[in-house]
């Protein structure tokens, strides 16, 4: 049973609306302004935490993406994590998932950078996943292993990294050492029943609009949009968590069902009376901070494995 702490707090968030003298819950379709919603993402970035006085930022551009590492006291500069951040591909930034991505980072005490993907509708796919492929690939020209990288990202951004491991094991590229994803989006046709109800985070119709901003012309089943409907078979270790009570529930529970079909060494946690991306909430309830430690612990242990035996391991050129 979901703890007090979280129900309250939950609570608080499904009826956000409410605090802004709004009497019914935002819905999202083809008209609405997207320069309102990435203005409210970004203006959201303070509620997902701080960075911490003692970790180290520097605002990068890497491969011609805007970047920020966030770099943890003592942290091994043969270790990385990429990360993918959310926003339905038509919003979010380095700005709006710092505090995010610096919770990861001060709980694995390895580095992180965030990048700035080109966002849709201006930029439909393949723009997205090309850009994080050209980020992945200066990462390693810099030094750092694919063995010490690994990759994480949270709705989109979570289906996006999924979608970049389907393209580097096509290509014959190095795959990072393992995968931690937050409520990934993997299916954009929005096919699956978990879709037909209300989930108490998102707004109304987001989900199938923003998929029609991201695919485009091109077929939204594409297994580069839609991870799922691709062949899993290769991938390196996931970690996938997802709340109970959203719309992306059967994103995740079929992903990891497939993948553990084709041989994927997957672990799936469904959070119970959870919501979206729950555990970047940490640590304003019990289970986020729980799902919280979990995922760092997973980052650093596979960020960390036979790094220093391999002889690619020299030490990259820090910004």
């Amino acid at each position: 049973m979901a703890s007090f702490q979280s129900r309250f707090f939950i609570t608080l968030l499904k009826y956000r609306h409410l605090f802004r003298l709004q009497w019914r819950r935002s819905v999202v379709d083809a008209t609405t302004p997207i320069a309102g919603l990435r203005a409210r993402a970004d203006a959201s970035a303070s509620r997902f935490g701080r960075i911490p006085p003692d970790m180290r930022t520097a605002e990068v551009t890497i491969a011609g993406c805007a970047a920020e590492w966030l770099h943890p006291v003592g942290a091994d500069k043969r270790r990385a994590i990429l990360y993918f951040h959310g926003g339905g591909y038509v919003m979010g930034s380095c700005r709006s998932h710092r505090g995010a991505v610096a919770k990861f980072a001060a709980g694995s005490g390895v580095s992180a950078l965030v990048f700035d993907y080109r966002l849709a509708p201006e930029h439909p796919f393949p723009a997205a996943l090309d850009d994080a492929l050209a980020v992945y690939a200066e990462v390693l020209a810099r030094g750092y292993p694919a063995s010490g990288i690994v990759f994480a990202g949270d709705s989109a951004g979570g289906g996006l990294c999924l979608a970049a491991l389907l393209a580097l094991r096509d290509r014959g590229l190095p795959l990072p050492a393992a995968a931690a994803v937050l409520s990934p989006w993997t299916d954009l046709t929005c096919s699956s029943p978990s879709y037909d109800r209300p989930d108490p985070l998102a707004p109304a119709g987001s989900w199938r609009t923003f998929s029609a901003h991201y695919a485009g012309a091109t077929d939204a089943a594409t297994p580069l949009i839609s991870p799922l409907f691709g062949d899993l078979a290769g991938l390196p270790p996931l970690l996938i968590y997802v709340g109970a009570d959203e719309s992306m529930r059967d994103d995740s529970v079929r992903f990891a069902q497939k993948a553990q079909a084709a041989g994927v060494d997957v672990r799936l946690h469904v959070g119970d009376g959870m919501v979206h991306c729950y555990p970047v909430f940490a640590p304003m309830f019990p289970e986020a901070t729980l799902a919280m430690n979990d995922i760092c612990a997973f980052l650093r242990d596979w960020a960390g494995r036979d790094v220093v035996e391999r002889a690619e391991a020299v030490q990259p050129r820090l910004p």
